[in-house]
């Protein structure tokens, strides 16, 4: 069952458009994650479907309410967790859990135990009495995601919800992300920046560019696009090599760099043995093998001829949607 529906969205900053015709759905219990470069229009998208921002153009429902006409029974359904942190660091964990829980009119028993539970789901029931400036910020985005779950929110928004945590506070995220959406079985929709976060975490994903939806599939089918893995051989005769091996029904494509052949193929784990031992039998010796397995980060490259992470242009055109957006 589709639990969110985008058709053609649009957003324009005067003149500066920011979204461009959106469209996508989101299964329940999916999660599914929208990547791109800064300013490529993934906050937009989420402000929209939150409530935050209205659309220029175009329509969307979550959980079959109107995003245009029915903002608060929106809002009821889902939680959120900003990029920026928004706690109030002079309270303490289960104050902030309180105060948000009382917004939401939460009941006062019901809170009480809601609480124990997100803090538990969080690993934060030690630390839930300490004031939240001395958090740390792997800890305060925890909290974050706490605070969004109190109401008992069908969706969840995650908004970069790993942005300038170091790795290893990033990948202890993803678990409690990977949990939150097994144990409470919640529909979870993240923006990211980082490749191996989309690619560990979501069921699918759509890569969005200036505004636009530039690819939207699971993430081993987005990767199958360029055709598979490849196998990088130091050799001493990669032309001969290349003339016998081409001819063998699991290789894709061959090319020749000098004493080095790329040879592209399906499940290169389990060819690079058999490939070492073809080079063997034909006196071919083999300095070196390589397994390159195609990334996220090459299908946006493949879509865009550009990495991620290369400023896209029109920086202060990026600059006034912000503070435009930050004033709505």
């Amino acid at each position: 069952m589709d639990i969110i529906k985008v058709n053609d969205i649009t957003k324009n900053f005067n003149g500066f458009t920011a979204v461009n015709r959106v469209s996508f759905n989101i299964s329940e219990g999916e999660i599914f994650g929208i990547l791109g470069p800064n300013g490529a229009g993934k906050t937009t998208i989420i402000s929209m479907l939150s409530t935050i921002l209205r659309p220029t153009s175009g329509s969307g429902k979550v959980m079959g309410f109107d995003i245009k006409k029915e903002r608060d029974n929106v809002r009821k359904t889902i939680g959120i967790v900003f990029q920026d942190t928004s706690l109030d660091d002079q309270l303490t964990g289960r104050e902030n859990l309180d105060f948000h829980g009382r917004l939401y009119g939460v009941p006062s028993k019901k809170r009480e135990s809601r609480i124990k539970e997100v803090l538990k789901l969080v690993d934060l029931e030690d630390k839930a009495d300490n004031i939240v400036k001395g958090y740390s910020g792997g800890m305060k985005r925890r909290l974050e995601i706490a605070r969004g779950l109190i109401h008992h929110p069908k969706i969840l928004f995650l908004d970069e919800p790993t942005l300038g945590l170091d790795p290893q506070t990033r990948r202890r995220l993803w678990e409690y992300i990977k949990q939150l959406n097994k144990n409470e079985k919640m529909t979870i929709i993240i923006t990211t920046h980082y490749m191996e976060e989309a690619d560990f975490l979501c069921n699918r994903i759509a890569i969005i560019d200036h505004g636009k939806i530039i690819a939207l599939n699971k993430p081993e089918k987005l990767k199958e696009v360029l055709g598979g893995d490849l196998i990088i051989l130091d050799v001493t005769e990669s032309e001969r090599l290349a003339k016998y091996i081409r001819k063998e029904k699991y290789v894709k494509g061959i090319k020749l760099f000098d004493r080095k052949i790329n040879i592209t193929v399906s499940n290169g784990n389990k060819l690079i043995p058999k490939i070492i031992e073809f080079a063997k039998k034909r006196k071919i010796e083999v300095n070196s093998v390589m397994l390159k397995q195609p990334s996220l980060e090459d299908v946006f490259i493949h879509y865009t001829g550009r990495t991620i992470r290369e400023e896209i242009p029109d920086g202060k055109a990026i600059m006034k949607q912000r503070m435009r957006m930050r004033g709505h």
